[in-house]
């Protein structure tokens, strides 16, 4: 039944407002007290306050009673790698003997080794990967979710993953958001021609993704020993003029400038930032660039959180996502990102919804 009514709702929280919050702004919620909430043919046609009429008729509708309970919109992850193949879990031992990130990708684990296992997955393995994956999320109250490639790193499995995304969000009752991200790592028939390589993604990645319109965003992973500033520059200069947003992994194993250079770019949003400076702070609550913390990843990792806290007092826009991934968070828990945020990273509860 498309047709619903929940009626007295303990509090209805309702989020309202089109753009990202900042601020003390974060912790309005707009919370309606003993609200009740109309969804007519799977759309919500009335927010309503205690007292005012219901101008419904009812015999159409499931009534649910939600008395003592709070009633939420979905949750939107914005930022996850759930479609793949194979999994990492031998990795979490060696992290847990100090083994770091970068050690583990540099001797082959890690996303070189997720390439790998996606790159021998058909498309169908991958589309019942991730339509699993999409079930389990939408339990945990996720109703939109962005999902991106960079497990392929060539033509064919980058594809490949965009292609299961575009099915699945066609498919499946969650939102997918694609977003195209060649750019994750070299693999290993690139190594030490990593200029070579992003010109591959430009010249030939960008058109082919453009014109089967398979994603909205370009991502890349800017990181020392990964892609430096001025590959990150050019590579997102290049998918802007291609018609993507563009999106940025920064400054999260140490500080590398991809704050400031997100900021310098305009870029839709730069995530992880543990390792942001204050002036890349500064700079992308200027620009408008919203801040995707990512508290999930730092504690599998062991690492230090991220500074929501100098985030929301500069004026930063702060989402929050999970990272879901196979190897440094291999986990969708809408409740532990929000306790992690809360606890680590100091935001309140009303900022991390």
């Amino acid at each position: 039944m498309n047709n619903l009514v929940v009626k007295n709702a303990s509090q209805v929280v309702t989020c309202s407002g089109f753009t990202g919050k900042r601020g003390e702004d974060m912790s309005d919620l707009h919370v309606i007290k003993n609200g009740t909430v109309v969804v007519t043919d799977g759309v919500i046609s009335h927010v309503l306050k205690e007292g005012e009429g219901l101008s419904v008729d009812l015999s159409d509708y499931e009534v649910i009673r939600a008395e003592g309970k709070a009633l939420l919109p979905g949750f939107v992850d914005p930022h996850t790698h759930f479609v793949f193949g194979g999994y990492r879990e031998e990795e979490f031992a060696w992290r847990m003997r100090g083994d770091s990130y970068m050690d583990i990708m540099n001797r082959g684990g890690g996303i070189v080794n997720t390439t790998r296992a996606t790159r021998a997955a058909s498309e169908d393995e991958l589309y019942i990967a991730g339509k699993q994956r999409l079930d389990a999320m939408m339990r945990l109250g996720i109703t939109t979710v962005e999902g991106k490639s960079g497990y392929g790193l060539d033509k064919e499995t980058e594809l490949k993953q965009l292609r299961v995304m575009q099915r699945l969000n066609e498919e499946h009752p969650l939102d997918v958001v694609s977003t195209f991200m060649g750019a994750h790592a070299t693999p290993e028939e690139w190594k030490g021609r990593e200029d070579e390589f992003i010109d591959f993604n430009i010249n030939e990645m960008f058109p082919l993704v453009a014109q089967e319109k398979l994603a909205e965003c370009a991502d890349i992973f800017c990181e020392k020993n990964v892609f430096t500033i001025e590959q990150s520059r050019r590579y997102l200069t290049a998918a802007r003029e291609q018609g993507f947003k563009l999106k940025i992994h920064a400054d999260e194993i140490v500080p590398f400038g991809g704050a400031e250079l997100a900021a310098e770019l305009g870029c839709l949003s730069a995530d992880h930032l543990l390792k942001a400076s204050g002036k890349g702070i500064r700079a992308m609550a200027k620009a408008e660039v919203v801040s995707t913390l990512l508290p999930l990843t730092a504690f599998s990792l062991r690492e230090n959180f991220a500074r929501a806290r100098t985030m929301i007092d500069n004026n930063c826009m702060v989402a929050l996502a999970t990272d879901f991934n196979p190897g440094s968070s291999f986990s969708a828990s809408v409740p532990l990102l929000f306790a992690l945020a809360c606890i680590y990273m100091k935001m309140s509860p009303e900022e991390a919804v």
